[in-house]
Formats: C-alpha cells, sequence, structure tokens
C-alpha cells in the first residue's frame, strides 16, 4: 500500500516537472529548477526500492520534448549544444552537401543550361534558410541575451550582418564557379580539390577565430591530409583527361574501316546543328561508360561542351571556387560569435539562424544577377538565352528544386553543428567528395575503363580523404 501511495507522489511530481506554471520572480533558472526536482524523485525512489520504476534515466527527455515543442514562458529558442547533436548535424550536412552537386551534374549532362539550373537551385536554397529561420529561429520566448529570429531583424547588430552576407556572397560565387568546374574536370575531383581547399585556408582561419578550442595536434595533420588530396586531385585529372584523349585518338585512327572518323565527324556536324542542346533521352543506344563512344555521346548531348578545351581551365576554374569556399566558414564564424567585437554594449551576437538567413539571402541575391545576366551574356561559349525562356524551360526543374533544398538545410544543419564543436570542426563536412565519388562513380561512371596511373592517383586522393575525415571527427570528440 505504501509503495503504491508513493507510486501516485510520484506521478504527480513528474507532472509538475512537466507543466510548470507561472514563472517566479526575479532570476530562475528553469533547467536548475527541473533538475533539483528530479533528483529529488530519483533519490525519494531509491530510499524506497523503485530504482527501476519509469526509467528514471530516460525521465529527462520525457521533459525536455515538451518543452521543446512549446511556445510557454522560460523557454529559449532550439540550439544545439550536446557532441551527439553536433556530430549528428555535420553527418547529415556531409549527405546534403554531397548529393546536391551530383543533382546538378546529372542536369548538365542532360542539356539543361546551367544558368537555368542555378536559378531555380537558388529559389529553394533561400526557401531553406527561410524554414530554418521561421522553426528553429522563433522557438521559445524572446531574451534579452537570446532574441528571436524576428527580433533580430530589428537590432543594430548591422556589422554582424555584414559578415554573415559576405559569406554568402563567396559561397554564391563558389557554387557557381563549381557548376562549371564539374563539366571539365569532374564531379569526384572537383568536390576534393575544392573542398581540400576549404580545409586548408578555411579551417585554419577559423582555429584562430574560435580561440584554438581545437587540438593543433590533431588539426592541422589532418589539413595536412587535405593539402595532399590537393595534389593527388590535379594528377587524377591530368592523367584521366590523357586517358580521355587517347580513347578518342584510338577510336579515331584506330579502326581500318574509318568508323571512328565517321564518329567524330557526326558527332561534330550535331553539335554544329544543334547548338548543343540535344535531348539527352534520344532513344539511341547507349554507349559503355569509360568508351569513347560514350565521351562522344556525352559531349554531344550535354550543354556545357569541353572537348579542345585545355585542362588548365577546368582547374583554374576549381581552385577559384575552393578560394571562394575556404571564406564563407570564416565570415559566419564572425557573424555570430563577433571575435573581433565589432557590434556595440548590449548588443546580442546573431543567433546561427539569424545569421544564415542574411547569409542566404545574399547567396541569391547575387547569383539571380549573375545568372540573369549569363542568359544574355554567357560564358564558355554556352548559347544564349533570356528570362523568358528560363520560364518554360520545366525540364529537370523539380531536381533544381531538390538540389536547393538539399544544399540550403546541408549549410544550415553545418552552421548548427559549428556552433556547438566550433567552426574548425565542422568544416569536417568538407569530406563530402566521399558522398559525391559515390555519385559520380555509381551514375555518371566516372574513371570507368582508365590507366591504371588514373586509379592509382584515384585511391591515392581518396585516402587522404577518409584520413582526414578521420582526424576531423577526433576533433570533434575532443572538443
Amino acid at each position: 500500500m505504501a509503495k503504491s501511495l508513493h507510486y501516485s507522489a510520484l506521478m504527480i511530481r513528474l507532472l509538475h516537472i512537466v507543466y510548470l506554471g507561472a514563472l517566479p520572480k526575479g532570476e530562475y533558472s528553469p533547467l536548475s529548477h527541473h533538475s533539483s526536482l528530479l533528483q529529488e524523485v530519483v533519490d525519494a525512489s531509491r530510499r524506497f526500492g523503485f530504482d527501476n520504476i519509469m526509467d528514471f534515466l530516460g525521465v529527462p527527455s520525457l521533459i525536455v520534448v515538451p518543452i521543446q515543442r512549446s511556445l510557454s514562458s522560460g523557454l529559449k529558442m532550439y540550439l544545439v549544444e550536446s557532441k551527439g547533436g553536433a556530430i549528428a548535424c555535420m553527418l547529415l550536412a556531409l549527405s546534403f552537401l554531397g548529393t546536391w552537386p551530383a543533382v546538378l551534374t546529372l542536369l548538365e549532362r542532360r542539356g539543361r543550361l546551367p544558368q537555368h539550373t542555378y536559378l531555380d537551385y537558388t529559389i529553394t536554397n533561400l526557401l531553406a534558410a527561410v524554414i530554418i529561420a521561421f522553426t528553429f529561429g522563433e522557438i521559445g520566448k524572446s531574451k534579452p541575451e537570446e532574441p528571436n529570429f524576428l527580433i533580430q531583424l530589428s537590432q543594430d547588430n548591422w556589422p554582424s550582418v555584414l559578415f554573415a552576407m559576405t559569406g554568402g556572397v563567396v559561397l554564391s560565387l563558389g557554387n557557381l564557379t563549381t557548376q562549371y568546374a564539374w563539366a571539365f574536370v569532374g564531379l569526384s575531383v572537383t568536390e576534393v580539390v575544392t573542398s581540400s581547399i576549404t580545409v586548408v585556408i578555411g579551417t585554419t582561419m577559423n582555429y584562430f577565430l574560435d580561440g584554438k578550442i581545437n587540438k593543433a595536434e590533431i588539426l592541422f595533420p589532418g589539413v595536412g591530409c587535405f593539402l595532399i588530396a590537393v595534389c593527388f586531385g590535379s594528377a587524377v585529372h591530368a592523367s584521366n583527361a590523357a586517358d580521355n584523349k587517347e580513347k578518342l585518338s584510338n577510336l579515331e585512327n584506330g579502326n581500318k574501316d574509318g568508323t571512328g572518323a565517321k564518329a567524330v565527324s557526326k558527332f561534330e556536324e550535331s553539335c554544329t546543328n544543334s547548338g548543343g542542346n540535344n535531348d539527352v533521352e534520344s532513344g539511341t543506344k547507349k554507349a559503355k561508360a569509360g568508351t569513347a563512344d560514350f565521351l562522344i555521346e556525352l559531349e554531344n548531348r550535354r550543354s556545357i561542351k569541353v572537348f579542345g578545351k585545355s585542362a588548365f581551365i577546368g582547374l583554374g576554374i576549381t581552385f577559384f571556387a575552393g578560394a571562394c569556399f575556404s571564406l564563407f566558414t570564416p565570415a559566419f564564424n564572425l557573424a555570430t560569435n563577433d571575435q573581433w567585437h565589432t557590434l556595440k554594449d548590449g548588443v546580442p551576437h546573431l543567433s546561427v539562424y539569424t545569421a544564415f538567413f542574411y547569409f542566404s539571402v545574399s547567396c541569391f541575391v547575387l547569383a539571380l544577377i549573375l545568372n540573369i545576366t549569363f542568359l544574355y551574356r554567357p560564358v564558355l561559349n554556352l548559347p544564349r538565352s533570356s528570362v523568358k525562356s528560363y520560364l518554360n524551360d520545366w525540364n529537370g526543374r523539380g531536381w533544381a528544386f531538390l538540389a536547393g533544398f538539399l544544399c540550403g538545410f546541408g549549410n544550415g544543419l553545418q552552421f548548427m553543428g559549428g556552433q556547438a564543436a566550433g567552426y574548425a570542426a565542422a568544416d569536417s563536412v568538407q569530406a563530402l567528395p566521399l558522398v559525391s565519388t559515390f555519385w559520380g562513380i555509381l551514375l555518371f561512371g566516372e574513371y570507368r575503363k582508365s590507366s591504371r596511373r588514373t586509379y592509382i592517383l584515384l585511391a591515392g586522393m581518396l585516402s587522404m580523404f577518409v584520413v582526414a575525415v578521420g582526424i576531423s571527427s577526433v576533433i570533434s570528440m575532443e572538443e
């Protein structure tokens, strides 16, 4: 009977913890109050022999979930604070950020103009930031030291806003540039090289901005692995370009009956007549990946023509993109943490959600300006287009919208994890080429039927990435 009465008392105490009334006057910490009440319940249960009743080790999760979901007073916006949460955010970001490049590459290979694709992509990329800001950024009642998203929009925090928008500008330039680099260098190598440059420069900057919270003896060997991967990636591109040149040469000159030369001639004539806008799914029999016929078919239907272009063009575009990427996380870091003390006294730091919103707005505006310009003044010999043609081009639009959501939510998750683990450790998501390489080989047949030299260099590049990812994971655990 006594145990039954005590069980009822425990239930009442649990209800009291979950459904608190008005807050006491003066300074008050809900977390401390809840913890003390819970400790009393646990201690009482142990005295009466109820160690396993209601699984008290699981009670905190029963308390936290309703608190985060309600909008009652005393709550604050949702922030990732635990190591586990930071790692989960970065793993999700890794998968999202490694997948969206494959989607855009697929559309380019199907003949859709990159200007059309990027305009669609940037719309949903901004929409993802808006969704994050109005959900995670608005949970709970705003506090002076931790204002919600809408409150921060009216505060005098323009120095931090400008840092966030600068990050969006360089990211937009980097993403726009890589869209062309994927055609010249390939998805796998482009992602490896740009991500490695991002880590080498960006992580070093974040290390000092974060107050050296990450261990240098662990961090910088990882940076060294990324730097080696850059060298391997450049070698892979050069070797693969030589392999492709040899395949095309054999097709043209190796057949005694001249079918190879006729194939090349037919390809050139088709490109001239169609302007390079052939439909991918033409109904013709597809050649095997890695063969010369496959390379010709791909060149014939893709929107960005690469035959006859110097290998240095692709590498130059790739290195420029990597330099842009290396600056966006340090800029975001300054926006949210104000290490240079640019904000006035009493002005709270930008929350990660507000900074991400401004970041995405500037990314959207620049992408809109550049891509509308490229419609009428295209680069790299792409055909001219127009706003009207873009609006009428629904071929692949859904995939482009998906890519924007993946990138937007991926960046948001990366920043949420960086707030908890440090932005230097959050740069571990730059291991996204491991995901992109998977898609490149599975979907696009990259490096099939290549030389042994290319395979060795490719293995070396990916090995350096595996080591670097492992080191980045250790950084997150040691934080």
